[in-house]
């Protein structure tokens, strides 16, 4: 599928859902891959209106605004991601984000981690889903068979994984996806992957 064939694909999924932060998501990356930044920026502006709890929404972002050769606005975009990344305990987009700025020589901001798991929480342990930043609700096993169903038993939590099913449904609908179609599985699992932040 070509870049602009993805844009309309995800431009009808958001039109469709306006409060779609996936959608919008979506749109946003095809965007930016298209070499499209300032709409992509306009896109993330819109997925960080629906969740300003997407902090891969904010590294992006920053992507974007520096192709556009507005670092300031990249730098300022860059601090609230890593804060917001911080809180939820989302530390593969929080070192990215360090990562840039870092590059552009601005001062990394100090963040609270999150919370660490109480002696008595459920599931309380090494398990900390990477998504949410909840020190529990792993998964009892894998969702499914594979390499992609293991991470997701070790990374995410019951919760965010529900939230998935649900946001899946849309997907399937609105994209109109056979899954027994190799192509449609590998865009549902792309969705998955953004929605889940295991990119």
């Amino acid at each position: 599928m070509s870049i602009e064939a993805k844009i309309q694909q995800f431009k009808t999924m958001a039109e469709a859902d306006p409060e779609n932060e996936l959608g919008h998501f979506s749109l946003a990356k095809a965007y930016l891959d298209a070499g499209r930044p300032a709409e992509a920026v306009a896109s993330f502006d819109r997925v960080l209106r629906i969740n300003p709890g997407y902090s891969k929404a904010y590294q992006l972002k920053a992507d974007a605004l520096l192709k556009l050769s507005r670092q300031a606005d990249a730098v300022t975009t860059l601090r609230e991601g890593v804060d917001v990344a911080g809180q939820r305990g989302d530390m593969m987009p929080r070192q990215t984000m360090v990562d840039m700025l870092r590059k552009l020589g601005v001062e990394v901001p100090r963040v609270e981690a999150a919370p660490a798991p109480s002696a008595g929480a459920v599931g309380a342990g090494p398990f900390t889903c990477t998504r949410c930043g909840r020190p529990h609700g792993k998964l009892p096993e894998p969702p499914f068979k594979g390499e992609l169903g293991a991470r997701i038993h070790r990374q995410i939590c019951a919760d965010c994984w529900r939230e998935w099913v649900r946001m899946g449904t849309k997907v399937i609908n609105e994209l109109g996806l056979a899954l027994s179609d190799p192509k449609a599985q590998q865009i549902y699992d792309q969705h998955m992957r953004e929605f889940l932040i295991l990119e």
